[in-house]
């Protein structure tokens, strides 16, 4: 990635025109081609800019400063820019970005749940994660205190389509003989109505989870509200 600090004026042309007047700003040429103008304000959103496939060409305007002009691959699309004066400029090798990762998401709860299976109902004890039937795995497979199977499936959000899931699994595994009884579990960080009723109405039991208690963060017991 390539870092400029300069004043400039900047000029789009193409399908609609749009022109910055005589300004300090970023621009920020990254790897993948694209261009971005940026201000010292409007969050992340970049004034103006040129998306990949394009190409960048640096030369110099009939006063003598220098000009950059980014073509659109595929349009007539052009960004010119007029650099007056250059106040900083680097290049930076960022590498390959392993992506986003989000907090919070089903498989981090379902590692949560299966270190503390107790969340699940006292005396509840993991058999396996990602317990595989015919048609996929259920996330936990556990037993409770009395010896009996339960097989847990885990949701942030806990939708119709998730008891639907789960009701198909409990199914399959009820005709096990070395499982059966099979109960089954409903867990998520918020569960929808609809679904509530359709979990209880088919003998499944639904468990809220909260994220931040399980991961040591918030105790519930020392809040005062």
């Amino acid at each position: 990635m390539r870092l400029l600090v300069a004043r400039c004026q900047v000029d789009y042309a193409g399908r609609l025109t749009a022109h910055l007047p005589m300004a300090t700003r970023v621009i920020m040429v990254k790897a993948d081609g694209s261009v971005l103008v940026h201000s010292d304000g409007g969050s992340y959103k970049p004034l103006n800019w040129m998306s990949p496939p394009c190409t960048l060409k640096e030369g110099t305007a009939e006063d003598g400063r220098v000009e950059w002009t980014v073509q659109a691959g595929k349009t007539d699309d052009t960004l010119r820019i007029l650099v007056d004066e250059v106040l900083h400029d680097s290049q930076h090798d960022l590498g390959v970005d392993p992506g986003l990762r989000k907090d919070g998401v089903e498989k981090h709860l379902q590692e949560l749940l299966a270190e503390h299976t107790t969340t699940l109902g006292v005396g509840m004890t993991l058999v396996r994660r990602e317990y595989m039937t015919a048609i996929g795995p259920v996330d936990l497979l556990c037993r409770d205190d009395a010896g009996a199977s339960v097989a847990v499936e885990i949701k942030r959000r806990g939708e119709i389509d998730g008891v639907e899931q789960l009701t198909r699994y409990l199914e399959l595994m009820n005709r096990d003989p070395q499982l059966r009884p099979v109960r089954g579990i409903f867990a998520a960080q918020e569960i929808k109505p609809q679904a509530r009723t359709l979990a209880e109405d088919r003998g499944i039991q639904c468990v809220v989870v909260d994220y931040d208690a399980l991961r040591g963060i918030d105790d519930p017991s020392l809040r005062l509200f």
